[in-house]
């Protein structure tokens, strides 16, 4: 089971997730209390191992500015988390993770965009992501989705990411607020969410 640990601000923090398994360590460069300078964010980003790949956030942003934070960074990955065409994804350079909100209009788009990863997130209107809701995972049910490009989103903590990951079957999961006390992400959160989410196989799931 793949893990992002999103909205990353402080070397203490990363170095949590890694030492602890995770996959994806996820920067923030959008509007958000979360969000990060690209300066900053290479700093944190020196001491990731190349098995870890750093992802980017961004919501609307510009093809180059995109580029030149990934240089600065030095980022594997590009997620995109606002309302980018297809057009957007495939001249980046980059591994892509798309993001859909997760309504059935929105995810009937999901089969047609290029990208590696869909990450699936509860819908808002107030802000992209991080808002510590679940979306109605049944909703999925109905759909035909490739699960082995889903990485599910929203809401998810330490107590509830095994029952997503056994309903869901995701190749991944993604946190930000969910390993987070008073708005900060929290060590041991972390290290539970992710021993919880890496011990569950997805081949048990029924």
């Amino acid at each position: 089971m793949l893990v992002k640990i999103c909205g990353i601000t402080t070397q203490e923090a990363a170095d949590t997730a890694v030492e602890a398994g995770a996959d994806f360590i996820g920067f923030l460069f959008a509007e958000s209390k979360r969000k990060i300078a690209p300066e900053d964010a290479a700093a944190i980003a020196a001491s990731i191992p190349a098995s870890v790949k750093k992802v980017g956030v961004f919501v609307n942003e510009s093809l180059e500015n995109m580029k030149h934070t990934a240089e600065i960074v030095g980022l594997d990955v590009i997620q995109l988390h606002g309302d980018e065409p297809s057009e957007v994804a495939e001249q980046l350079p980059y591994e892509i993770i798309k993001a859909f909100p997760a309504t059935e209009k929105a995810l009937q788009n999901l089969k047609k965009y290029p990208c590696n990863y869909c990450l699936l997130d509860t819908p808002s209107k107030k802000s992209r992501g991080g808002n510590g809701i679940a979306f109605d995972w049944s909703l999925l049910d109905t759909l035909h989705l490739d699960r082995s490009k889903i990485i599910l989103a929203g809401g998810l903590t330490p107590e509830n990411v095994k029952d997503g990951i056994s309903k869901v079957a995701p190749a991944g999961v993604d946190v930000s607020s969910g390993v987070e006390t008073d708005g900060k992400k929290d060590i041991n959160k972390i290290n539970r969410f992710i021993a919880n989410a890496k011990h569950t196989r997805k081949d048990d799931v029924s």
